[in-house]
């Protein structure tokens, strides 16, 4: 078995390369021995060979956390004593970026003994603008063999993944050099050897003048968030009624098949009730993260965390902390491990502060719900705005707006948050985005998504169903042991409108956002069993949920913080778990007066 380690600064198409070379066979794994995620498939030509893509980093000298952790695994994994090749992967069109990293992991290679290779990508840019590379001179330079490839069009990759087979390989002849002559060595290559030309800066510097301008820039990131948000919902709701159509059908099939009963009423019930209400809107993940993979792959997240820096740093935040905060549009979790780029322990834990109120796609079949039964589902515009589009869009805005208001708030009494930290960021070319891989990563995040909190779910509803269903058989859930613990609790949510199934699925909703729907979606099928089945929004519109406590509902969601597993790592990574159940508890006091607020005042303009 060969273990090839992938390496290379961000932004350098590796992440891209590896996919190719994988198959978009792509999971995530510890490498042995050491203790971060990386990402791991085996080389689509030959399953004895594993690839292992370790974070990007920018050089061996790191200037955060997350850095020092994914330079130590990379040293860790140099020693192994297995079969270990490594392949430093440089961007051709901006080679002198990466030149320093790949000349120090080229000494740490030759000094464990270790094989390297150098794979030069995206070199279909370099021939499309009519750019001059010596990849004959510059391998020769390296003192390394250099396979030049292209991870979109896959060019070279038969020819890298023959050489890296045949061990046509070499060890750098670096190992005795110290930093500064690396540097040097770096610098004269990557003059001599880059390419010349300006074709690629001139075309940035012409996009950038639009899309990073004053009024333009800002008008550019209004709409296209807009649109990000629209898209959301517009292009995921055939698939989300696709999936809703297959759910009814395998569930009348089936039940069609079985004797009335216990379990009859199980499957029924709790399996296509509960777990099939969650299905529904795991399109909306999958869309969700397939557009956040576009903007990344095309070059503008990171210019839209420069056109964020300066109202970020109103709040105490800055640029940086615009990925973290985007990346919680997505789930928390990765969220707040994004934060560890952050070299100022204060910002971090501002950032800390605001990522649990991003609107997570945890908490999106929740909205997405709620949104199917307040809004009609009718156009403006001649089709182009979606009314429920242009409520989540609202949505997401006030969960934004509040993460940045409570940030404020908190460095407001902590002091100044980012201080004197330059805000430093590299701007990548602009590209189109690579297809395969960002759909790729959507079907992994949205797979991620259902296996995580599949089982939760199924758990939770599993016990829903019983309670509901015992003492009497599932014939009356108001006499059930549900119904009793939800009256138990039912007076902390009586003043924002709602009943005892709404404090169940609330209290249930704190193990995972995404288990608020299959909770309702379990006891309202149990309270309508002996009816014709019928999507979950409309039974729970017909139930009487009015506009003000839906809207109470929202706003409660909005705040209140995300779930368990958020509150765990948050004490982790904050080293502290005082300040964990602290923003935990703070945020359910909030999100509770925040909604009994919005439900009194929707209250009396609806009156």
């Amino acid at each position: 078995m060969t273990n090839v380690l992938l390496v290379g600064a961000p932004n350098s198409g590796k992440s891209a390369l590896f996919n190719r070379l994988t198959g978009l066979k792509h999971k995530v794994a510890n490498y042995p021995g050491i203790t971060i995620d990386v990402g791991t498939g085996s080389l689509l030509s030959n399953p004895e060979v594993t690839l292992w893509d370790f974070p990007g980093t920018y050089s061996l000298n790191p200037v955060s956390e997350e850095e020092q952790i994914a330079i130590n695994s990379l040293r860790s994994a140099l020693r192994d004593p297995q079969d270990v090749l490594v392949a430093m992967v440089l961007d051709a069109t901006r080679l002198e970026k990466g030149l320093t990293y790949c000349l120090q992991v080229a000494r740490e290679a030759a000094v464990a003994g270790k094989s390297f290779v150098v794979l030069l990508n995206m070199m279909d840019l370099i021939e499309t603008d009519g750019l001059d590379l010596d990849v004959s001179g510059l391998s020769a330079a390296l003192g390394v063999p250099v396979h030049p490839v292209s991870a979109r069009t896959g060019a070279g990759i038969a020819e890298a993944e023959r050489a890296i087979q045949t061990r046509e390989l070499g060890v750098a002849p670096w190992a005795d050099s110290p930093d500064a002559l690396i540097t040097g060595t770096a610098q004269q290559i990557g003059e001599r050897y880059a390419p010349k030309g300006d074709l690629l800066v001139r075309r940035q510097a012409r996009l950038d003048q639009w899309l990073l301008g004053t009024v333009s820039g800002g008008l550019a990131f209004v709409i296209i968030m807009t649109l990000f948000f629209q898209a959301i919902f517009t292009w995921a709701a055939p698939l989300m009624d696709g999936v809703e159509a297959l759910v009814i059908a395998m569930g009348s099939v089936v039940a069609s098949l079985m004797p009335d009963g216990v379990i009859a009423d199980f499957v029924n019930d709790a399996i296509f009730g509960g777990l099939g209400a969650f299905l529904v809107f795991v399109p909306l993940v999958f869309i969700l993260t397939l557009i956040v993979g576009a903007l990344e792959g095309s070059g503008y997240l990171a210019r839209a965390a420069l056109i964020c820096h300066r109202p970020l740093s109103v709040f105490g935040l800055s640029g940086k902390s615009f990925v973290p905060l985007l990346s919680g549009v997505a789930c928390a979790i990765p969220a707040i491990y994004a934060a560890r780029t952050m070299s100022s322990m204060q910002e971090r834990l501002l950032t800390y502060v605001a990522i649990p109120l991003m609107p997570c796609s945890a908490r999106l079949p929740v909205y997405a719900l709620l949104i199917a039964i307040l809004i009609p589902n009718e156009t403006a515009l001649g089709g182009l705005i979606g009314w429920q589009g242009l409520a989540m869009s609202v949505i997401y805005f006030f969960g934004i707006s509040t993460a940045l208001i409570v940030a404020a708030v908190a460095s407001r009494m902590g002091g100044e948050g980012q201080g004197d930290t330059p805000f430093i960021l590299e701007l990548p070319a602009y590209r189109w985005p690579a297809g395969r891989t960002i759909f790729s990563a959507a079907l992994n995040r949205a797979g991620h998504f259902v296996r995580k909190a599949g089982s939760v779910i199924f758990a939770v509803t599993v016990v829903v169903w019983f309670l509901g269903y015992f003492p009497n058989g599932g014939e009356d859930l108001g006499g059930s042991w549900l119904a009793a613990i939800g009256r138990f609790i039912e007076p902390v949510f009586t003043p924002l409108g709602l009943d005892w199934r709404y404090g169940v699925a609330i209290i249930a909703s704190f193990l995972a956002r995404e288990v608020f729907v299959g909770t309702l979606g379990t006891i309202f099928g149990i309270e309508s069993a002996d009816e014709d089945p019928a999507p979950l929004a409309d039974q729970i519109a017909a139930s009487g949920l009015s506009i003000a406590s839906g809207a109470a509902l929202v706003v409660f969601f909005t705040i209140a913080l995300q779930c368990v597993s958020t509150v765990a790592l948050l004490a982790r990574e904050a080293k502290s778990a005082r300040f964990a159940v602290t923003l935990m508890a703070g945020y359910l006091v909030l999100a509770w007066l925040a909604a009994l607020m919005v439900y009194t005042l929707a209250g009396v303009l609806l009156s």
